[in-house]
């Protein structure tokens, strides 16, 4: 044997240092010894493994770039094995696997494999534990990326969603302020015109009234039409008509205005009008506030129900609808900016689903993100769910250019991808398949050109599941 020192150091290895002598000599009579320096590539990236390393000695790394940057995966030491291993269907790796510190590895040509399957039964079975453990080490980096980039399209979506009501809360807020301190100034100049409790009550009786009607949307065209007709109807009645700026938005008509001048006239009825405008524009700003912040309130409690962040990670009964509607509120923006529609039908008196609920989510947003982008401008995306025996069944379909029959056995397969390089990973149809059958459903595609179809089936949780459920 070349090197005597071999089987000794194969005999104290961690992972396959218990095997039988035999087995470690027809492994170190079948191998070569390699050396490799700090920073030399073990495997690159993308290019077939042909050999199986048995690490005795020396650090080595894979970085994996999945859209998010190089991340560290795995590393190995000395006493571990990597590379090419019996009965695995690994071709190339997802990343770089770089020497970290100097050391010398055992090399096991593929050539090699039918012998030592053969040969070697203890070492074959303790390599396939090793693959095991390496397919749950890379299956979570592949879910963990996959939820950070779904992160990432929830945060920029949220972003974009809170910036609206935020800045129409900040803006309404200013102008709040400045209404308010018109009102005080006009409410000064109502009690000095020394009106008449008649007055004062038709006056509050006009304000009650335009308060209760709501005030229509105009186009730019019908506001300067009504500012024309509110001016020159304040002008026949001795008011300046500056002040038809203030009643545009409101409800007030010209019925309504006519109705006060029949009580209240001259310099006391410019009075009025000006406190008026000011009260209603004050009501309308504080509502404008109002419907932001809601708004705000109502996308944080979408997140907090999208990502389960108060819930424990374990199957409970879940409500579908409400997941739905979140995964699809998250992603409005997209829609909105290529003017797609989209629908969520949901059957009525539809059962919870028994299942992971932030494993669903990931789920809808990543097959109604993929709809999104596959749709033209104007499109259209339909959600809907269904119940089919004890399982509830949702459909994903767009209106797309369809998915070509000859990739379409291949769109679940890891890191396939039909978009343009830098848009996509391909891991988002595969880690939506893998969190599917983890909740006990199923993932399947029909596509043609108009129409491709997204159906996934999940089990409906058992009836009274729902009373141990927290609410959505």
């Amino acid at each position: 044997m070349r090197d005597p020192d071999l089987l000794p150091r194969l005999a104290r290895h961690r992972t396959i240092g218990s095997a039988p002598p035999e087995e470690l000599s027809w492994l170190a009579a079948h191998a070569d010894r390699r050396h490799l320096d700090r920073g030399e590539v073990l495997a690159p990236k993308d290019r077939p493994i042909e050999e199986l390393w048995v690490a005795l000695s020396g650090t080595f790394a894979i970085h994996v770039d999945r859209g998010l940057g190089p991340r560290k995966v795995a590393e190995w030491h000395d006493g571990d094995v990597l590379g090419l291993l019996p009965y695995s269907r690994m071709t190339a790796p997802p990343g770089t696997i770089v020497t970290l510190e100097p050391g010398e590895v055992l090399v096991v040509g593929r050539q090699h494999f039918p012998g030592l399957v053969r040969e070697c039964p203890v070492i074959t079975a303790t390599l396939v534990h090793v693959m095991l453990d390496r397919a749950r080490v890379f299956t979570s980096s592949d879910l963990h990326d996959e939820k950070m980039r779904s992160l990432g399209r929830i945060a920029a979506g949220l972003a974009h969603e809170l910036n609206n009501p935020a800045s129409a809360a900040t803006r309404s807020a200013k102008l709040l302020t400045e209404a308010q301190a018109e009102g005080e100034i006009a409410s000064r100049a109502l009690a000095a015109s020394r009106l008449t409790k008649a007055q004062l009550a038709a006056i509050d009786r006009v304000r009650e009234e335009v308060v209760s009607r709501p005030s229509p949307i105009r186009t730019a065209v019908e506001r300067m039409d009504r500012e024309e007709v509110l001016a020159s109807w304040l002008e026949a009645h001795g008011v300046d008509p500056e002040a038809a700026a203030s009643l545009v938005d409101t409800a007030a008509t010209i019925e309504v205005l006519e109705g006060l001048a029949a009580v209240v006239s001259g310099e006391a009825l410019g009075t009025a009008i000006r406190w008026l405008a000011a009260s209603w524009s004050s009501r309308a700003l504080a509502s404008d506030v109002e419907r932001s912040a809601s708004r705000v309130s109502d996308l944080v409690g979408a997140v907090k129900r999208f990502t389960y962040m108060d819930r424990q990670q374990a199957p409970e009964a879940i409500d579908l609808l409400q997941g739905l509607r979140d995964s699809v509120a998250l992603l409005a923006h997209k829609a909105r900016d290529k003017s797609v529609g989209i629908d969520v039908d949901v059957e009525n008196g539809l059962p919870r689903v028994w299942a992971i609920g932030s494993d669903l989510n990931q789920v809808w947003t990543n097959l109604v993100d993929n709809a999104l982008d596959a749709v033209p401008e104007s499109g259209q995306v339909t959600v809907t769910a269904t119940r089919e025996l004890d399982r509830i069944v949702v459909r994903v379909i767009d209106n797309g250019p369809g998915i070509p029959a000859e990739i379409s056995e291949r769109i679940f397969d890891p890191f396939f991808t039909t978009k343009p390089v830098g848009q996509g990973t391909g891991l988002g149809l595969e880690i939506a398949r893998r969190l599917v059958r983890r909740n006990g459903g199923d993932i399947t595609v029909k596509s043609r050109p108009g129409r491709t179809e997204f159906c996934v089936a999940v089990p409906a949780a058992a009836e009274g599941a729902a009373e141990g459920s927290a609410q959505s």
